[in-house]
């Protein structure tokens, strides 16, 4: 039997061993190029996640964006002045306008 190649279709075949990585969201780079598209439609529809591996080895996570909330122009330095006691007298210190 030297030389024949494994059956892909039976059971304990390569096609068994990729429905399990299939399942836990493993996907081959090679297959992962191939389907794209498609995959990146199951992530945003259903929210799975899957990971990439080249020869075996994880290389990139592909996951559901969550954008963070845009926060809204008006209000958003609301909080972020410390002290407010006398905005417009001077800043002591020594600044290179003073220097002759």
């Amino acid at each position: 039997m030297t030389g024949m190649r494994r059956n892909r279709t039976r059971p304990g075949g390569y096609a068994k061993a990729a429905a399990k990585k299939q399942a836990r969201g493993s996907v081959g780079a090679a297959e992962f190029k191939a389907t794209c598209l498609d995959l990146m439609n199951r992530v945003r529809e259903t929210g799975a996640e899957y990971v990439v591996t080249k020869h075996g080895e994880p290389v990139a996570k592909l996951v559901p964006y969550t954008g963070a909330q845009a926060r809204p122009f008006f209000g958003s330095l609301k909080g972020t002045v410390l002290e407010l006691a006398r905005p417009f007298d001077p800043v002591d210190g020594e600044y290179d306008l003073d220097r002759d």
